[in-house]
């Protein structure tokens, strides 16, 4: 599992509190998708596992280590809805609880890691709050939540909270530049498109990815200019929430070009696309753009069965009336 520098920090933080016996039985990490949360609780987990650490390491060497490097311990617990499946029902939190109220078996501590407890049903939740509230001996509970406002509340109540923060935008630059050869200003703007997180910003700098991006703006640029429509075959798409995502971006970013505020914009490395969006609408029509698409996907992503082909064209063919005037006038 790969580490990363900014984890050194919350790291050595958590580790000491535990060594020093003040640590917390419930950690609540906050953390956007590409900054490592899995990795930092891993390594937590290492060293609460291992059976003769050294200061703040684990030794690599006893029986806990190698049982944790083969992913085998019987006592780490990993929670996490069912593949195909959204959400983390009641059976698999009291399969759990069940286990963690016996000896451990090897008898020393015992840990539950969700990766995204948000997953967790309303009485799944209920059904860990209660072995939150009164934790056996030696149990350790680690959840991760992107929103932790969408967990009960008496869930975090129970919890403390760590959030873990992306690191300054110079720090991240350098480590993408490490990672692979990239321009500075695509670096930044992998960084700026995903809230700063350097693991996420690398993902979306492979290939694949990143010619995926480059194709959305040159169509928009042209599809501006002629005919909208031209959008549609690259907007319905599998990976649609991330391409409206970007797209989304761009209206932003026109907006702070109308204000002045070029150097502030995500899309450094399209500043022509921007600067002819911002030219093409006023900020009313923009805003109003923004909005309307902001919707759009919100309705892909929570509405079930949704005809996406035919909502993506109503929202083009409404977009095209705002830009129409731009356009002919």
């Amino acid at each position: 599992m790969s580490w990363y520098p900014w984890l050194n920090q919350p790291y050595r933080q958590i580790v000491a509190q535990l060594q020093a016996g003040r640590g917390h039985h419930a950690l609540l990490i906050s953390a956007l998708p590409g900054m490592g949360d899995e990795a930092l609780v891993w390594g937590i987990s290492r060293w609460l596992m291992c059976q003769r650490p050294d200061g703040l390491k684990s030794c690599g060497e006893c029986h806990g280590c190698q049982l944790m490097m083969a992913s085998t311990h019987p006592d780490w617990y990993r929670l996490e809805a069912e593949k195909g499946k959204s959400s983390l029902g009641i059976d698999a939190v009291r399969a759990v609880n069940e286990k963690l109220y016996n000896f451990a078996q090897q008898g020393g501590a015992k840990i539950v890691w969700l990766p995204d407890a948000a997953q967790l049903t309303e009485a799944a939740a209920n059904a860990l709050l209660k072995t939150l509230e009164e934790p056996p001996a030696k149990t350790w509970f680690f959840l991760s939540c992107r929103e932790p406002s969408r967990l009960l509340a008496t869930i975090r109540s129970r919890c403390l909270s760590w959030p873990l923060l992306p690191p300054d935008e110079a720090q991240s630059q350098a480590w993408l530049a490490r990672q692979q050869e990239v321009a500075p200003e695509a670096a930044l703007t992998a960084l700026r498109l995903s809230a700063g997180a350097p693991g996420a910003a690398l993902t979306l700098l492979e290939a694949r990815s990143w010619q995926a991006r480059d194709g959305l703006c040159d169509a928009l640029s042209d599809a501006i200019q002629h005919d909208i429509m031209r959008l549609l075959p690259l907007l319905n798409h599998d990976d649609h929430a991330q391409r409206l995502a970007w797209l989304i971006s761009l209206l932003v970013d026109a907006l702070k070009w109308q204000q002045g505020a070029g150097e502030f914009i995500s899309n450094c490395d399209r500043q022509a696309l921007v600067a002819s969006l911002a030219g093409q609408m006023p900020a009313s029509a923009l805003t109003a753009s923004l909005q309307e698409w902001t919707r759009c996907r919100d309705r892909l992503l929570q509405i079930n069965a949704v005809n996406r082909e035919l909502l993506l064209t109503e929202q083009l063919l409404n977009w095209s009336l705002r830009l129409k005037p731009a356009r002919t006038g």
